[in-house]
């Protein structure tokens, strides 16, 4: 669909989505392409429109993760996918990065895995020891802490698509989020992160490799509450 550039209607905006925020029609879009396909599976939970069909099984979509990088051709957008099974599961999730190609994946059958769109070579996902930056979701309304962070010299950047930033988790530093948690952005990705130091709260969000500087992090958020 985006191979061939963005058509001009996308950029039309339309009414409040179930998440909240104003849906593009580059969203609606794109969510009536994964109804069209996956509400067999069971009923489908979208940003965009709430439920959608029935069934024992739940598949909850962001249609595009990032849209308003995606509706300013900032290439940092995609998409996630997760899918609770009847018991209450999160069984499998894929995160797609669909600027570059990126995408990462989980099933009960395989462990995470890496690789490109349309590509069938895949491999357990990069991790880079030695990170120099995080990604802070949100760093914007979050000022006192980006000034907690910058004393501790934890560099970081916010790119503006939560369910992609925590795919990446392995490759950068940490990945923080603080604000209000909608499922929609987190499912996908959080089910991404087995294995790393997860810590999640109602108002804010911590992944990292590194347990020390996760719990850094949350010692900061603590001190800022307690001003």
């Amino acid at each position: 669909m985006l191979k061939d550039g963005f058509d001009a209607s996308w950029f039309e905006k339309t009414v409040v989505g179930a998440g909240g925020d104003v849906s593009s029609k580059l969203d609606l879009l794109a969510e009536e392409i994964f109804v069209k396909y996956l509400s067999s599976f069971g009923q489908i939970e979208s940003e965009e429109s709430g439920i959608i069909g029935e069934g024992s099984h739940k598949i909850i979509i962001d249609p595009i993760d990032g849209s308003a990088n995606a509706l300013s051709l900032f290439p940092f957008y995609g998409t996630s996918v997760a899918k609770v099974n009847a018991q209450g599961i999160l069984d499998s999730a894929i995160v797609c990065n669909l600027a570059n190609g990126d995408i990462f994946f989980k099933s009960d059958i395989f462990e995470i895995q890496q690789g490109k769109l349309f590509s069938s070579i895949f491999h357990t996902p990069y991790t880079v020891p030695n990170s120099e930056i995080g990604l802070f979701e949100k760093a914007y309304a979050n000022p006192a802490l980006v000034a907690s962070l910058n004393k501790e010299k934890l560099k970081f950047r916010s790119p503006g698509a939560i369910a992609l930033s925590l795919a990446y988790a392995r490759s950068v530093n940490y990945v923080l989020f603080v604000g209000a948690f909608r499922i929609y952005d987190f499912a996908a990705g959080l089910a991404l992160c087995k294995g790393l130091e997860v810590i999640v709260e109602e108002d804010y969000v911590i992944v990292s490799k590194d347990k020390d500087i996760a719990y850094k992090i949350e010692h900061l958020i603590a001190k800022i509450k307690l001003q």
